[in-house]
């Protein structure tokens, strides 16, 4: 079974943890993610950066522009992560946008991942309809997830449409803003949150975007699997590189 799978069915909370490869140093990409497995983490994002990414806030656009500058490329990547099932064994997920995974071929791309053990992949700009016209097949073949993203602005039917298509879990945007840390979910959240688990969907949704602490953490799970954090853990790697990570995760799980 799917790693994204098995974690699924724990009785727990689950706590993802995003962060940029190459980013503060071009070589930390696996020391943090075998700190992250440590401290407790329950599945890790793996963010390609990329020179336009459109949904995210300035905190992970510098560290995306920051890790190009280092020399990340989705070659590296691949080089740096070619033996993290030797030491790794949370699940993992490739997330960035469409044009890198397209430039390097999308079946040598899924292939690739699948020799890694990378479990599934979170491609914000990749259309639900052209997924499945193009490339639904070839993700299967290669055992890897697509997550697909659902906001607040997201129609019934087309979450339903997203349900049927998914076979992991759904990111559940929190509002309709770009990526970054916020002190609290509000009203707009809260109704939004509840509708989504008012429809009763086939898939468990994690939330991502605004979690930045243990309280946002147990806001967005009261109805959820899960959630996400991103920029919040950006800054702290900016901020003391790739130390205290397990103060940083103890703080949210807390």
């Amino acid at each position: 079974m799917n790693r994204i799978k098995q974690k699924l069915q724990e009785d727990k909370k689950l706590l993802s943890i995003y962060f940029t490869a190459g980013y503060p140093q071009l070589n930390d990409t696996v020391k943090i993610i075998q700190d992250l497995e440590k401290s407790g983490v329950d599945f890790i994002e793996v963010g390609l950066p990329f020179s336009d990414p459109l949904a995210d806030g300035p905190t992970i656009q510098e560290s995306s522009t920051a890790a190009l500058k280092n020399g990340m490329h989705t070659e590296l990547l691949f080089e740096q992560l070619k033996d993290i099932r030797k030491t790794v064994s949370i699940p993992l997920i490739l997330m960035g946008y469409f044009n890198p995974v397209l430039q390097y071929g999308v079946e040598a791309f899924c292939k690739k991942c699948q020799e890694i053990g990378i479990d599934g992949l979170i491609l914000p700009d990749l259309p639900l309809d052209v997924y499945q016209e193009e490339y639904e097949s070839t993700f299967k073949q290669y055992g890897l997830i697509n997550i697909f993203l659902i906001t607040p602005q997201t129609s019934d039917q087309r979450i339903k449409a997203i349900d049927a298509a998914s076979d992991g879990f759904i990111y559940m945007v929190s509002s309709a803003s770009t990526t970054g840390a916020k002190e609290g979910f509000g009203e707009e959240q809260s109704s939004y949150f509840e509708r989504i688990s008012g429809m009763h969907l086939n898939n468990p949704q994690i939330v991502g975007f605004g979690i930045s602490n243990a309280q946002t953490f147990q806001q967005a799970t009261e109805k959820t699997k899960g959630a996400i954090i991103g920029s919040a853990f950006i800054k702290h790697l900016t901020q003391n590189g790739v130390n205290g990570i397990g103060d940083f995760v103890k703080n949210i799980r807390k």
